[in-house]
């Protein structure tokens, strides 16, 4: 059955109605889902198994019938371990209903079907009795619910449940016990992240500084954690303020509260600074004596370096202190983690709270809507202050004195430095209310409330009495909008461009001028085991995941590209960057679709995972901003990304199987074309050896 979907189109602007099947949103989460990447996570597949068998010995060696209660199953792999390992038993919970469907196959497949019930049901919803669910209750719970936060994805909640109604008293879980670990630190870097810094204009009356508001300085942040791979930040980028300190542990074969608390560590900071940033990480320990320990630190607190796994689903988590605060070393602190049902944050004390006392603190909410507006990576961008001096220095040829300049870009410093460059009038389209309001406040802080006018509107309902009569000599956007995912959809400044033809005066420039779509193959150091297949995990057999996840992508998601930051997944090229498709925005959008064929020569030998695309914004014939590469590839093809933002990946399927060989050199032919009708960018390439045999892989 089709149903209609209406879906806001990041890149024309426009609310479109699309005929869908009704499975899309299920082929949709599973496409996107990592349950690949656990399944490729050996640390973590052996260590579960270990702990299994360590927990069915233990029951059985009490006289017990093992019988085993598996929340959140997923393919089956932990039941199938379970069962394996002597359990007599397994009810295998899982709420979605195609990776429950998919179980069962799995389960049916591996031979276990006689041990293993799948329940296609919320854990919470699961029934105890004679025409329940479960005839009775289990005595070993495994579970795998977590996500980086550890409690994020509801494990506390579920464990509650899970033992007041479904686990006998003396149950063993597996894994036994979680501990989560947090480091101070100082870092400008991942502060920027969260606070708005200073910004320094050099005009011809001197040096202007835009400054935050004081609502925005004050303000804790918002409340969600930012996940990264923090293997990729350099230690250059932050000073260590503390030593790892372990904040709190949940015991999971035990009676779990959801209920908020805190819990605190006394400390003497290694060195004074500013306190600013808490890394955080976790670790599971398998069994009651601690032997076998999954663990997700980073590199410099790993016990063995050497034998990091890496992990996407599992990564490492930043927080933000509400604000910075002085320490001083040798000087005792109190590291407060606070935590509810779903979330985990930090404060910082200069005496201990009750120990590990319950405690109900409010969560941290941000109210200055500067973080509501602008994510982590775009707080970055905008204190980038190379990246602001580019802007200036290009509208520095471009400003008039007697210049009406139009800002069109979401919570946008342009306008401010604009004015600061000698505009004579300066408007700013802000068509959110949320933008709307920080602009004003930013103006305000800086005493421009007078002098940007502030239209909260769409951009194409912008009518000449919005303009007060005048036209629009200088268009500016950087291009950035908030709806934008994939690098092209900043495209929409063009389409903004097109509606505001008739308010632009004669000889009007618009900056930036023009745009080009860059491509470039690489072969990834980790990121290609999110597309792999797994074929066997452990000695269970899940091509039926496999091949569900293929559907799902040939369903659609092997027709688009995906968003990744690539600078927290290593890379190398193997050809050089090309210019794919170019987008004059001195002109309105083509009516006709703009297309290129060509090829890519490989250069380097490697395994051709994908390619990399994103977009470049030249301000003028001598100014450019790359959204992508910032610099040629070293020797060895290893790229410097744009780390404010993500650029998009298309995945060569055939190319991701771990076992296929290294290539020598080949070339990819592509056909790139720009549909203005809808904005897609769609691509179809083909891979080929130096043998001459084609492999066709077409994405859209």
């Amino acid at each position: 059955m089709k149903i209609f979907c209406g879906r806001a189109n990041p890149t024309t602007g426009s609310v479109e109605w699309l005929e869908e099947d009704e499975h899309y949103d299920y082929h949709q989460e599973i496409a996107r889902s990592s349950y690949a990447d656990m399944l490729h996570d050996k640390d973590r597949n052996i260590k579960y198994y270990q702990g299994i068998r360590a927990a069915v010995s233990r029951v059985k060696d009490r006289g017990q019938k093992a019988l085993v209660l598996d929340i959140g199953t997923g393919t089956g792999l932990l039941s199938m371990m379970a069962v394996t390992a002597g359990a007599d038993f397994c009810y295998a919970i899982e709420v979605f209903k195609p990776m429950a469907e998919a179980a069962v196959k799995i389960v049916e497949k591996n031979g276990f079907s006689d041990k293993i019930k799948v329940i296609n049901k919320h854990s919470t919803e699961v029934t105890v009795g004679p025409d329940g669910d479960m005839p009775c209750r289990a005595n070993i719970l495994i579970t795998e619910l977590f996500d980086t936060e550890l409690i994020g994805e509801g494990a506390l909640p579920s464990y509650e449940h899970a033992h007041r109604h479904l686990m006998q008293e003396d149950c063993e879980a597996v894994p036994h016990r979680a501990t989560i670990y947090a480091q101070l630190v100082e870092s400008r870097r991942m502060w920027s992240w969260n606070k708005l810094f200073p910004v320094r204009v050099q005009t011809s009356l001197g040096e202007q500084v835009i400054v935050p508001p004081l609502e925005l300085e004050r303000c804790p942040g918002a409340p969600s954690v930012y996940d990264i791979q923090l293997n990729q930040v350099s230690p250059t980028d932050f000073t260590v303020l503390s030593d790892v300190l372990p904040m709190f542990s949940v015991d999971f074969s035990k009676q779990v509260s959801s209920s908020a608390a805190c819990y605190s560590r006394q400390f003497e900071p290694l060195a004074s600074g500013q306190a600013q940033v808490v890394l955080s990480w976790w670790d599971i320990e398998m069994d009651p004596e601690g032997k076998t320990r999954c663990t997700m630190a980073p590199f410099w607190a790993h016990e063995d370096p050497q034998e990091l796994q890496w992990r996407d689903h599992w990564m490492q988590c930043v927080y933000f202190l509400p604000q910075e605060e002085p320490v001083v070393q040798g000087s005792a602190l109190c590291l407060v983690a606070h935590h509810d049902d779903y979330c985990v944050w930090y404060s910082l004390q200069r005496t201990s709270p009750q120990k590990n006392g319950r405690t109900h603190p409010a969560r941290p909410v941000c109210d200055c809507q500067a973080h509501l507006l602008w994510n982590r990576p775009r707080f970055g961008e905008i204190n980038d202050q190379h990246r602001t001096d580019q802007y200036a220095q290009a509208l520095r040829t471009v400003l008039k004195p007697d210049s009406i300049c139009l800002c069109v870009s979401d919570g946008s410093l342009l306008s401010m430095l604009a004015h600061y460059l000698g505009a004579e009038q300066v408007l700013t389209i802000e068509s959110s209310a949320a933008s709307h309001r920080l602009m004003k406040k930013i103006f305000k802080a800086n005493h421009l409330e007078d002098k940007i006018n502030v239209i909260e509107k769409r951009p194409e309902l912008l009518t000449s009495e919005d303009l007060e009569g005048k036209k629009v000599s200088l268009l500016l956007g950087e291009p950035f909008f908030t709806t934008s995912l994939l690098p092209w959809h900043n495209l929409y400044f063009w389409y903004v461009r097109t509606a505001l033809d008739q308010h632009l005066g004669p000889g009007a420039v618009v900056m930036p001028q023009a745009a080009s779509l860059h491509a470039v193959v690489v072969e990834f150091r980790d990121l290609w085991r999110i597309r792999s297949p797994c074929g066997d995990c452990e000695g269970f057999d899940v091509h039926i995941m496999d091949d569900m996840i293929k559907h799902a992508l040939d369903f659609r998601e092997s027709k688009e590209a995906e968003p990744h930051p690539l600078w927290e997944y290593p890379c190398r090229s193997l050809s050089d960057p090309q210019q794919i498709l170019a987008f004059d925005f001195r002109q309105p959008v083509p009516p006709q679709p703009v297309r290129a064929e060509g090829s890519i020569e490989l250069t380097r030998p490697g395994r051709s995972h994908g390619a990399v695309l994103w977009m470049e914004y030249h301000l003028t014939p001598d100014s450019t901003i790359s959204t992508g590469l910032l610099k040629p590839a070293e020797d060895k093809g290893y790229c410097c990304w744009n780390p404010h933002c993500k650029q998009a990946v298309y995945f060569f399927s055939t190319m991701l199987d771990p076992r296929a060989p290294l290539g020598g050199p080949q070339t990819v032919s592509y056909t790139v074309e720009f549909q203005p009708l809808t904005g897609d960018v769609s691509m179809d390439f083909t891979l080929t050896d130096t043998l001459g045999d084609g492999h066709g892989l077409t994405l859209l």
